[in-house]
């Protein structure tokens, strides 16, 4: 694992967290679908780019 995954895999977990304080918040949906997409490509990122 090298620092560029590293860092992927953390900014998907911090959005990770924004959508999840954001749905408590009730916020816009369409806001929260364009969070969790954001999250979940950089999660996805970070997962390939670390084999």
């Amino acid at each position: 694992m090298n620092g560029l995954s590293t860092a992927l895999i953390i900014l998907g977990l911090f959005l990770l967290g924004g959508v999840i304080s954001f749905a408590r918040q009730k916020m816009p949906k369409s806001l929260i679908a364009v969070l969790s997409a954001g999250a979940a490509m950089s999660i996805a990122a970070g997962v390939m780019y670390w084999k």
